[in-house]
C-alpha cells in the first residue's frame, strides 16, 4: 500500500471521536465545548494547538516527522519529568500557612520576624519520613522531618528540624555512614523504611553515641498518629544576636495545639496495609475541612554562664536541655491553612538549606550543623538541577532581592543594566550596595586551639541523657520502647550485633537491657566499656512523655461508625451529635459503599466499605446494629477484625447490645472492660464520647499483649 494512500474508513488529522473541525481562539483565550468555557490548550511557549491527540505524520500510517514541535516539546518534558529523590526525607508532604508573633524577641535578636507581635510572616512547612523512599509508606518507624520556611522580610529562613531533638551521630562526616547504614543494603536493595536490619544495628553497636537516639525512635515518638499530633524541634543550638551583636544562645521547640499522640507497632503495621497514605490524608483532609493544625513556636534561652555550667555540652547534637532546667518560652503560633495546589511545584521542589538564616540568627559550632551548612546548598543543586533554584517560585523569597548573580541553567532573573560586578563606580545604576547596618553579620567569637580531626571529651557521655529519656516515660511508655528494641534486634540475623546493642543497654537501664535479652532469648552480656562514667542521678522530665503530655480532649480526633441497616437511629444522631460537640470527626463504616438505611428510614451514605475501612484508621470506634445487622457482621472476617483489632490496640469500644454477637463470635465476650461502653441511653453515647478524652485504655495491653517488658 501506498504511503500516501488511505485505509478505508481512516479520517487524516483527527482523533478518534471528533468531527475533526478546528476549534478557534487563541493561547488564553476561551472557546465553547461540552460541557462550557475551557482555556486553548498551548505549548510552553504559549502556541495554541489543533490537535493534542494525533503526532504530525507522513500520511495516517506513515512515518512521525521531525518537525512536529508539539509533540517534541510534549515527550521531551514528559520525559525529564521525575527530578532525583531526596537521598534522605524522600517521602514528605508540605502545606502553607503563616507564623503569627505573640511575644516580641526584640531584647535577645535583631531578627525582623521577631520583632512586632501580631505580625504574621507567610510559611510553608515539609513534615517527611527519613529513611525510605518517595513511594514508601508513612507509618514507618522513623524521625520525622519538620521543616520550616518563613519568608520573612529580611529573606528567608530555613528552620530545618526534626520530631526529635537529638540525633544519631555528633559530627556530620559520620552521616553519610549513618544514612548507608539504615538504607536498604546495597547488595539486596532492601529492606525499604526500616531500621530492623543488621546493618543499621551493626553501626548503632559500634557507636555509642546514638544510643540517646535510639532510645527516642524505639519509642512511639518514632510512629505519631498524625502530623498535627507530633512536637517538633530545631535540634542544634543557634545564636540569636541583637543590634549590639551581644549573643543568646538559642533552641528551638514546636508544641502542637492538639498535644502528643502516637499508634502503637502492631496498628501501624496494619495502617501501612489499609492506607499508606495515612499522615498524608489526614493533613489534606484537616486543612481542607478548616480544621488548620496549629503549633506553637517556643524558644530556650541561655547565655554563656548556663553553657558553662550544663552537665553536658550545648554544642553536641545527641544532647538536649531539659525543659525543668530552662522552661521553654512561647514566642509566636504556625497555622497551616492552604494545601497546596500542586504537589511537585511545591513539595517536591521545595529547597531547604540550614544556612538560610536572616539578621538576628546565628550558627553556633555544633560540628553536625556546621556539616549540615556545607551539604545542603550542594543537594539542593544536584536535585534541582542549577544554582538558580531560588527562583522557582516555592523557594523565591517573597522580599525584595537584588545581586549580581547571573546566568545559569534555568535563569529566570538577570541583573538589569550594564554593571553586573561590584564594586562599581556606575553609582545609583551600578546596582545594589552593601548594608552594614541591616546585613548580616556573625558573631565574633574568639576561638583558638590546634587544628585536628577530634572530639571534644565534652561530647564523651553517651548513656546519661539516654537513661533520663526511659526513667520520664510512663511504665506502657517503656514496655513499648522494650518491646520495640526487641523486635528489631529479632530481624538481626548475627548474635553478635544484638549481644552488643544489649552490653550498651546495660548503661541506659538495667531493666530495660534484662527485658530486651529475655525477649531475644539472650544470655546478658556484660556491659559496654562507657567512655565517661553514667550520671544515673538525673531527674525525671514530664516533657519527654507522650502520655503525660496528651490531649484533654478528642477534638481533631476520628471516630469509626460501624453501622448497619436497622440500626437504632437515636442512638446514632446522639453519637453524631456528641462527636461534632467534642470537634470530632466521623466516619461511617458499613457492609456496602452504598450507605445503610436506619430504624426510622433514613439513608445514611458510607465514607468506608468494612473491608477498606479497620479499626485502625481511627481514634476510637463504636458498633450500632440492628439484630440481624450484628449476625451478618459476626460472619465477616473484617468485621471481626474490626472490634478484634480495636480491642487489641487499647481503644475505646461503644457498642448497642446488638453487637454483643459480633464480641461473642470474635472471641471477645468474657473480656470486655470499662473502656468498652455499652450505649443504650444518649446519655450513654456522652459517657463514651467523654471517656475517649483520654485516648487509650492502657491498663487492657497486659491483657492482650504478653511480650517483652509486660
Amino acid at each position: 500500500m501506498s504511503t500516501k494512500a488511505k485505509k478505508s474508513g481512516d479520517k487524516a488529522g483527527t482523533a478518534p471521536g471528533t468531527s475533526g473541525e478546528a476549534h478557534p481562539g487563541a493561547g488564553g483565550e476561551t472557546h465553547q465545548v461540552a460541557g462550557g468555557d475551557v482555556a486553548t490548550l498551548t505549548t510552553a511557549q504559549g502556541a495554541p494547538v489543533a490537535d493534542d491527540q494525533n503526532t504530525l505524520r507522513y500520511g495516517p500510517r506513515g512515518p512521525a516527522l521531525m518537525e512536529d514541535f508539539h509533540f517534541r516539546e510534549k515527550i521531551f518534558h514528559f520525559d525529564h519529568e521525575r527530578i532525583p529523590e531526596r537521598v534522605v526525607h524522600a517521602r514528605g508532604y508540605g502545606a502553607h500557612g503563616y507564623f503569627e508573633l505573640t511575644d516580641s524577641l526584640q531584647d535577645v535578636t535583631r531578627a525582623d520576624i521577631f520583632q512586632r507581635v501580631g505580625e504574621r510572616t507567610p510559611a510553608f512547612v515539609r513534615f517527611s519520613t527519613v529513611a525510605g523512599a518517595k513511594g514508601s509508606f508513612d507509618l514507618a518507624r522513623d524521625v520525622r522531618g519538620f521543616a520550616v520556611k518563613f519568608y520573612t522580610q529580611e529573606g528567608n529562613w530555613d528552620l530545618v528540624g526534626n520530631n526529635i531533638p537529638v540525633f544519631f551521630i555528633q559530627d556530620a562526616i559520620k552521616f553519610p555512614d549513618m544514612v548507608h547504614a539504615v538504607k536498604p543494603a546495597p547488595d539486596r536493595d532492601f529492606p525499604q523504611a526500616q531500621s530492623a536490619h543488621d546493618n543499621f544495628w551493626d553501626f548503632v553497636s559500634l557507636t555509642p553515641e546514638s544510643f540517646h537516639m535510639i532510645m527516642w525512635v524505639m519509642s512511639d515518638r518514632a510512629i505519631p498518629r498524625s502530623f498535627r499530633f507530633m512536637e517538633g524541634f530545631g535540634v542544634h543550638t543557634f545564636r540569636f544576636l541583637d543590634a549590639r551583636n551581644r549573643s543568646t544562645f538559642v533552641k528551638f521547640h514546636w508544641k502542637p495545639k492538639m498535644r502528643l499522640q502516637s499508634v502503637v507497632w502492631n496498628e501501624a503495621v496494619k495502617i501501612n496495609g489499609a492506607d499508606p497514605d495515612f499522615h498524608r490524608r489526614d493533613l489534606w483532609d484537616a486543612i481542607t475541612s478548616g480544621d488548620f493544625p496549629e503549633w506553637e513556636l517556643g524558644v530556650q534561652l541561655f547565655d554563656d554562664a548556663f553553657a558553662e555550667k550544663f552537665a553536658f555540652d550545648v554544642l553536641d547534637p545527641t544532647k538536649l536541655i531539659p525543659e525543668e532546667e530552662i522552661p521553654v518560652r512561647i514566642v509566636g503560633r504556625l497555622v497551616l491553612d492552604r494545601v497546596v495546589d500542586n504537589f511537585f511545584a511545591e513539595t517536591e521542589q521545595v529547597a531547604f538549606c540550614t544556612q538560610n538564616v536572616p539578621p538576628g540568627i546565628d550558627f553556633s559550632n555544633d560540628p553536625l550543623l556546621q556539616g549540615r551548612n556545607f551539604s545542603y546548598l550542594d543537594t539542593q543543586v544536584k536535585r534541582l538541577g542549577s544554582p538558580n533554584f531560588t527562583h522557582i517560585p516555592i523557594n523565591a523569597p517573597k522580599c525584595p532581592m537584588a545581586h549580581f548573580q547571573q546566568d545559569g541553567h534555568m535563569a529566570m532573573r538577570n541583573p538589569i543594566g550594564r554593571a553586573n560586578y561590584e564594586p562599581n563606580s556606575w553609582g545609583a545604576a551600578g546596582g545594589p550596595r552593601e548594608d552594614p547596618i541591616r546585613g548580616f553579620r556573625s558573631f565574633a567569637a574568639e576561638e583558638t586551639g590546634p587544628k585536628v580531626r577530634l572530639r571534644p571529651e565534652s561530647f564523651a557521655d553517651h548513656y546519661s541523657q539516654a537513661r533520663q529519656f526511659v526513667i520520664s516515660q510512663t511504665p506502657i511508655e517503656r514496655k513499648h520502647i522494650g518491646d520495640a528494641i526487641t523486635f528489631e534486634l529479632s530481624k538481626v540475623e548475627r548474635p553478635e550485633i544484638r549481644a552488643r546493642v544489649v552490653s550498651h543497654l546495660r548503661h541506659v537501664d538495667e531493666d530495660l537491657a534484662r527485658t530486651v535479652a529475655n525477649g531475644l532469648g539472650l544470655k546478658l552480656p556484660e556491659p559496654a566499656k562507657a567512655a565517661r562514667p553514667v550520671i544515673a542521678d538525673l531527674p525525671p522530665s514530664d516533657a519527654l512523655s507522650i502520655v503525660r503530655n496528651g490531649p484533654d480532649s478528642f477534638a481533631g480526633r476520628k471516630f469509626g461508625i460501624l453501622l448497619t441497616d436497622g440500626a437504632d437511629a437515636a442512638l446514632f444522631d446522639a453519637l453524631v451529635t456528641a462527636a461534632e460537640t467534642e470537634n470530632a470527626v466521623y466516619a461511617i463504616v458499613a457492609p456496602k459503599i452504598g450507605g445503610v438505611t436506619l430504624s426510622d428510614g433514613r439513608a445514611v451514605a458510607a465514607q468506608q466499605k468494612i473491608d477498606g475501612g479497620p479499626s485502625v484508621l481511627f481514634d476510637a470506634v463504636a458498633v450500632i446494629a440492628s439484630p440481624d445487622g450484628a449476625a451478618l457482621l459476626a460472619g465477616d472476617a473484617a468485621a471481626r477484625d474490626f472490634v478484634t483489632d480495636a480491642f487489641a490496640h487499647c481503644k475505646f469500644i461503644g457498642y448497642t447490645p446488638e453487637a454483643n454477637a459480633l464480641f461473642a463470635r470474635a472471641g471477645l465476650a468474657d473480656d470486655l472492660d470499662d473502656a468498652c461502653i455499652l450505649m443504650e441511653t444518649a446519655d450513654d453515647v456522652e459517657d463514651f464520647v467523654a471517656s475517649c478524652r483520654a485516648l487509650r485504655f492502657w491498663d487492657r495491653e497486659s491483657k492482650v499483649d504478653l511480650d517483652a517488658g509486660a
